[in-house]
């Protein structure tokens, strides 16, 4: 009887590759309205990024992803029309185009999904119906306007600089992230473990390419490219 291939253990959970929880500061969302101060900076493990801990005039405290130029003591506001400065946070459709933005919604309300790692931003082009944002990864997404997101660059975009230096680190850095510190290739596998597996060299043994409606045991190597329409 074969074994899971690697994608499937991971979607199946487990110890190895269940994100750890227990050590996370908290759920990282989009503050409400109202006046905040910068009450301290914070490590999160299995984020790249710092975490601000805002707190308001009831004392009420809000974690939040840290933004490039925070501090300790700062204020900051959010609101569907504040003012555009750095670390507020403001609907998309009162940001200035050309401003840079981070921790976007997807939807109204939702907290914030796009733009949340170390370093990233987004940038904002144009307003209509919909506004349009440039992505870091260069794709222009339509957004409402009601969507909201906050003024400036994630904090701690030279985190990936840091040495490594030893294999250990290396594999505590990608536990916390609950990901595996190296990977091993389906050729060099036994005929058990992968489908690429096995033989008396290293060769893949039948075509690498694999169909869209291939089970999970089977779908390894690469997709086959979609029908051109002529």
């Amino acid at each position: 009887m074969g074994k899971l291939i690697i994608p499937q253990r991971r979607g199946k959970g487990g110890l190895v590759y269940t994100s750890p929880s227990h050590r996370h500061v908290g759920e990282l969302k989009l503050i409400p309205e109202g006046e905040y101060k910068v009450a301290d900076l914070i490590h999160a493990p299995g984020r790249n990024a710092p975490v601000l801990v805002l707190s308001n005039s009831n004392g009420e405290k809000y974690l939040q992803i840290a933004f490039n130029g925070a501090f300790v003591g700062q204020s900051l506001q959010s609101g569907p029309q504040v003012h555009a400065a750095l670390g507020n946070t403001i609907s998309l459709g009162s940001v200035p185009d050309g401003s840079y933005v981070h921790n976007i919604e997807s939807i109204p309300g939702d907290g914030g999904k796009f733009c949340r790692t170390a370093g990233t931003s987004a940038q904002v082009i144009s307003h209509g119906e919909s506004v349009a944002v440039k992505l870091s990864s260069g794709k222009i997404k339509q957004f409402h306007p009601l969507c909201r997101a906050t003024l400036g660059f994630v904090a701690g975009s030279g985190s990936k600089d840091i040495p490594i230096l030893k294999a250990g680190r290396n594999v505590h850095y990608h536990q916390s992230r609950a990901k595996r510190p190296f990977s091993v290739r389906g050729v060099a596998m036994n005929a058990v473990n992968h489908p690429h597996g096995g033989g008396n060299h290293q060769h893949v043994g039948r075509p690498s390419t694999v169909g869209r409606g291939t089970p999970p045991g089977r779908k390894v190597g690469r997709l086959s490219p979609k029908r051109r329409k002529k």
